[in-house]
């Protein structure tokens, strides 16, 4: 069973910075895609960023020029580096990976983002 583990996330001031890990049990070369979802307390859980297996990467528009999704492959690892980040960016981060055996959440990170 595929479980992945986020970590990284914590509290922040605005304009501070955090990087998101996510680690996989197994190599991340079997997914076709993975990516970061967020949830934010009384709102739908919504996508940050994701990137597919061909190399297509998407952001949502809010983030575009601040976060970054990466991944390194040898040690089955995504990341999410966060960068000039707002109030508007809290909420709980998920980790997300796909293949044809299934899709796969990790249990979540909080990230807070306030003076």
């Amino acid at each position: 069973q595929v479980q992945p583990v986020e970590s990284g996330g914590g509290l922040v001031q605005p304009g501070g910075s955090l990087r998101l890990s996510c680690a996989a049990s197994e190599s991340i070369f079997i997914f076709n895609v993975m990516g970061w979802y967020r949830q934010a307390p009384g709102k739908q859980r919504e996508l940050v960023a994701v990137s597919t297996k061909g190399g297509t990467v998407t952001y949502r528009e809010s983030v575009k020029g601040r976060f970054t999704i990466s991944r390194d492959n040898a040690n089955n690892t995504m990341y999410l580096q966060m960068n000039s980040l707002k109030p508007e960016d809290t909420g709980v981060y998920y980790c997300y990976l796909s293949n044809s055996r299934g899709n796969y959440w990790g249990q979540g990170t909080q990230v807070t983002v306030s003076s």
